[in-house]
C-alpha cells in the first residue's frame, strides 16, 4: 500500500515539475481535446456508467441517488460547454500582473504558478470526475481524484478519455490520476501526506468534509455542506417566496446550494405555505413539505395531490433532506431566524425574502455565510451564474477563497523584482 501510494504522489509531483508553466498554449489545447474524446467516447463512457448505476439498483441506492450516478446525453452537453468556457477564461486568468513601479530602483509583478498537486476527494457524481479532471488542470496543477466506488467503472472510463487528452495536448500523463482502490485505508494514507500533496478538495456531504479536516494537515477548500435557510419576513411577497422555495430546492434537491427549511415569521406561515403548495399543484412538481405543529395544515391534504405534508421534527434542523423535501419553521422576526442560522447553518447559502429593505439590509449584516441571496433562489450561488467564472466547487472556508472556486483560486503567484541591480543596502528605509 505505503509502496503504491508513493509512486502516485511520485508520478503526480512529476507531472507538475514537466508541465509547461501556467498559460500555455497547450492547457487550451488540452481543453479542444478533451471535448472532442469525451464526445469519440461517450458510447464508452455511457456503458460503464450503464453497469455502474445497475448495480447500484440491485443495492437499494434510492431514486435522487441513482439520478446523481446516471449519465446522459445531455450531461455531454454540458460537460463540452464547460470545457468551452475553461478555454475561453484562460487567458485572463493566467495573464501575468501588469508591473508596477518600485520608487526610482525597480518593478513588481505578480506571476501565476499552479497550486501544485491538488486531492479531490467527493461523492458519487460522475460529472464531478470531469470537473476535477479539467480545471485544476487547466492551470497548471496536477490533480488525484477519489470518486464514490459507485462510480467506478464510469470514472475509469473517464480517466482514458482524460489521459488520452492530455497526451495529444503535449501534456504529462499523469497530470490527472484517477485513484481506483476503494480501500479507506489508501485515502487515510494520502490525508497524511503533507508533503506531496498541496491542496485538499473534499467535496460532498458535511461529515466527508468534516473527516477530512480532522484527518489530515494538508490544507483545505472545503466545499459542499450545504444546510441552508431562507427567512421570509411578514413584509414579503408570499408568492415570489414560495417560487424561490421550489426553485432553491426541487430542480436539484441534492446539490450544496439548495434550501432546507424555510424561517417564516409566524404570522405568515400559514399563507405561505398556502402558496407553496398551490405553486406545486400549478406546475405539477412534487414536493414533501415538513411542517412544524405551529402551522396549519394545508387544505386538501391527501387528496391526490403532488405535494404531501409531513411532520417536521428538532432531528431535522441541521441536516440536508437529500431529496424534494423542504422544512417551514415559524419565528417570531429576524432576532430568531438569524439566531437559529447561526446554530444550525452550515454558512454556505442563506437567503432572505423581504420587500423591507432594512430587514434585508440587517439579515445580510448579520448573517455570515459564503453567499446571501436577497429575494432570489439559492441556487443562485454559483460561478457561472454570478458571472465569476467556471467553479469546481463551492468554498465555505474562509482562508483563500470563501464562494465559488474558479480558476483563479486554483492558481497562486510568485512577486517577480526587476531589481535593476540595486541592493538592499542602497534603498532608504520607510519612514514610519
Amino acid at each position: 500500500m505505503s509502496e503504491h501510494i508513493d509512486d502516485i504522489l511520485a508520478s503526480a509531483r512529476a507531472a507538475v515539475a514537466a508541465a509547461p508553466p501556467t498559460g500555455d498554449p497547450a492547457y487550451a489545447r488540452y481543453c479542444h481535446e478533451l471535448a472532442a474524446l469525451l464526445a469519440e467516447h461517450w458510447p464508452t463512457v455511457l456503458k460503464a456508467n450503464a453497469d455502474d448505476v445497475a448495480h447500484a439498483e440491485q443495492r437499494g441506492l434510492p431514486p435522487v441517488l441513482l439520478d446523481r450516478l446516471r449519465l446522459t446525453d445531455a450531461h455531454l452537453d454540458q460537460l463540452r460547454r464547460l470545457t468551452a468556457t475553461v478555454h475561453a477564461e484562460l487567458a485572463e486568468v493566467t495573464a501575468p500582473g501588469p508591473g508596477v513601479p518600485i520608487g526610482d530602483w525597480g518593478v513588481r509583478r505578480r506571476a501565476p504558478k499552479p497550486l501544485g498537486v491538488v486531492f479531490m476527494v467527493f461523492e458519487a457524481r460522475p460529472t464531478v470526475t470531469v470537473e476535477g479532471a479539467l480545471l485544476p488542470v487547466a492551470v497548471g496543477n496536477a490533480v488525484l481524484l477519489r470518486g464514490g466506488k459507485e462510480i467506478a467503472r464510469t470514472n475509469a472510463a473517464l480517466a482514458a478519455v482524460a489521459r488520452e487528452a492530455l497526451e495529444a495536448a503535449g501534456l504529462p500523463a499523469h497530470l490527472v490520476t484517477v485513484l481506483d482502490d476503494p480501500d479507506r485505508r489508501q485515502l487515510r494514507a494520502l490525508l497524511k501526506r503533507p508533503d506531496a500533496v498541496d491542496v485538499l478538495v473534499p467535496r460532498g456531504s458535511p461529515s466527508l468534509i468534516d473527516y477530512c479536516r480532522g484527518a489530515s494537515s494538508i490544507p483545505v477548500i472545503a466545499s459542499g455542506g450545504g444546510v441552508n435557510h431562507v427567512y421570509v419576513h411578514r413584509s414579503a411577497d408570499l408568492t415570489l417566496a414560495a417560487e424561490a422555495a421550489l426553485d432553491s430546492k426541487l430542480p436539484e434537491p441534492t446539490a450544496c446550494n439548495t434550501a432546507e427549511l424555510m424561517l417564516v415569521d409566524e404570522s405568515v406561515a400559514a399563507g405561505f405555505v398556502a402558496e407553496v403548495v398551490a405553486a406545486a399543484e400549478r406546475d405539477g412538481r412534487p414536493v414533501t413539505v415538513r411542517l412544524d405543529a405551529r402551522v396549519p395544515r394545508p387544505e386538501g391534504e391527501g387528496e391526490g395531490h403532488c405535494w404531501r405534508v409531513e411532520a417536521l421534527q428538532e432531528h431535522d434542523f441541521g441536516r440536508e433532506f437529500l431529496d424534494a423535501t423542504i422544512g417551514v419553521y415559524p419565528v417570531a422576526g429576524l432576532d430568531e431566524a438569524v439566531a437559529h442560522i447561526r446554530r444550525y447553518g452550515s454558512a454556505h447559502t442563506e437567503g432572505v425574502i423581504a420587500a423591507d429593505t432594512a430587514v434585508a439590509e440587517e439579515f445580510t449584516r448579520r448573517v455570515d455565510a459564503a453567499a446571501i441571496v436577497v429575494n432570489g433562489s439559492l441556487r443562485l450561488h454559483d460561478g457561472p451564474t454570478l458571472g465569476l467564472g467556471s467553479e469546481i466547487s463551492i468554498s465555505t472556508g474562509r482562508m483563500h477563497v470563501r464562494g465559488p472556486v474558479t480558476l483563479g483560486a486554483l492558481i497562486t503567484h510568485s512577486w517577480v523584482v526587476e531589481a535593476r541591480g540595486t541592493l538592499r543596502s542602497s534603498v532608504p528605509a520607510p519612514r514610519s
